[in-house]
């Protein structure tokens, strides 16, 4: 046999092997579909390993799958996207390891969250050092969802520590921030207070690395707004918590960070929405200000959430009247909620429509962090990563990366 044939050969062989490579169908059927034209009433969905391949109108049998998840005409939604979350299962980023990055993801995952950024509060160099390697490791396999990690500080402005550990926080230092966003690409997204010294080029060089740079835990006037948007600031760290508002200082009244960043339309905020770190009043006026386009849902989620643990990270915290607090009652701390609750909340307490608070659940978080050209709708071509509720708005289906996942009982 001459080499020329030997090679044609071996090439037909292995082109037979990959056209035998199966694929992995699956079909949603009987669903409310919310799509980006609106809603596909008695609908399926057809998943093809991980991506959606095709989006019908009908739920007639397609030919090929293999699995079929019925929606018992429950609305199906694009999976939730937290943006902010610390843990949760028991278990807190902060620990730094795989184990608990693994386990707090499942747990969230659960209950309705198929895309996560980790969350790390105000910490040590050698803490966010550590984690941020966890991160780009697990970032690499796109089935953990990981979509960059979150550093909530260590920049802060000490008078708005909230339950930051105030040990922890320190002024803006140039050599750390720039090293660890050189070593770590998961490194997607960094809070500080846009009042302190330094947090001009702070934003300006983020922004030029592509990571999204958001003001916290801040006593901001509207003028450091100002300075700080122009300089790469485009985000608001869970809205109306950790900064100031309208206020009175001596005889005369004081606008604050949150009417600085209602000033600036383009900004985009992110509001926990679990009903109590934010009344829904409140809530209802940051949707009225800002629209669905530029407002996120977040859970702020402790350790303990989407667990039977009390036990937070932070010795600190405890649990009373269905959040985390200081021991001390100084301060209110993150929640013990879940991305499906926060859906449940903004529906039957703050009274939005279901698919604007979809959007803000995943659309907007997607597009905050870069992801939408994969995430955040239901279109052909993105990835699988669906939740199904029923009327009440009850978490009954959950796929990530098109793979069922069970849900937490409730």
């Amino acid at each position: 046999m001459c080499k020329l044939t030997k090679k044609i050969l071996i090439f037909a062989e292995k082109k037979t092997k990959q056209t035998l490579i199966k694929t992995m169908l699956t079909q949603i059927i009987n669903g409310k579909i919310f799509t980006l034209h609106g809603w596909i009433d008695g609908g399926s969905i057809v998943i093809e390993d991980s991506k959606i391949r095709d989006i019908f109108n009908s739920s007639a049998p397609v030919e090929g799958v293999e699995k079929v998840i019925d929606a018992k005409g429950g609305y199906v939604l694009p999976g939730a996207i937290d943006l902010h979350v610390h843990g949760g299962g028991g278990r807190d980023f902060m620990e730094t390891t795989e184990e608990a990055f693994l386990e707090a993801i499942d747990a969230h995952r659960r209950h309705g969250t198929t895309a996560i950024a980790p969350t790390l509060s105000s910490s040590t160099n050698k803490m966010i050092d550590d984690a941020a390697a966890t991160c780009d490791k697990l970032m690499a396999d796109p089935m953990n969802g990981i979509i960059g990690l979150h550093l909530e500080g260590p920049y802060f402005n000490p008078k708005k520590a909230g339950a930051q550990m105030p040990e922890i926080i320190r002024p803006i230092n140039p050599d750390e921030y720039k090293d660890l966003v050189e070593r770590h690409p998961s490194i997607r997204r960094w809070d500080a207070a846009p009042e302190l010294d330094g947090s001009e080029e702070f934003g300006r060089y983020l922004r030029s690395k592509g990571v999204v740079v958001s003001l916290a835990h801040t006593a901001a006037t509207p003028e450091d707004v100002d300075r700080a948007n122009a300089s790469g600031f485009s985000h608001a760290t869970h809205f109306y918590n950790a900064m100031t508002q309208y206020h009175k200082e001596g005889m005369y009244s004081k606008a604050g960070t949150v009417e600085g960043v209602y000033d600036h339309p383009e900004m985009t905020v992110e509001v926990i929405g679990d009903g109590i770190h934010v009344p829904v009043e409140s809530m209802r006026l940051a949707h009225r200000v800002k629209g669905t386009d530029n407002m996120a849902l977040i859970t702020d989620a402790l350790a303990v959430a989407a667990s039977d643990s009390t036990k937070a990270f932070d010795e600190r915290v405890k649990i009373e009247n269905g959040v985390c607090v200081l021991s001390d009652g100084s301060a209110i701390a993150g929640s013990i909620a879940t991305m499906d609750r926060v859906i449940k909340v903004a529906v039957t307490k703050a009274g939005f429509p279901i698919e604007e608070v979809a959007r803000m659940a995943s659309e907007v978080p997607a597009k905050i962090m870069g992801v939408y050209d994969r995430k955040g709708s239901l279109e052909r071509g993105k990835d699988a990563d669906i939740i199904i509720m029923d009327k009440d708005i009850n978490l009954t289906g959950v796929v990530q990366m098109g793979r069922e996942i069970e849900v937490a009982k409730a």
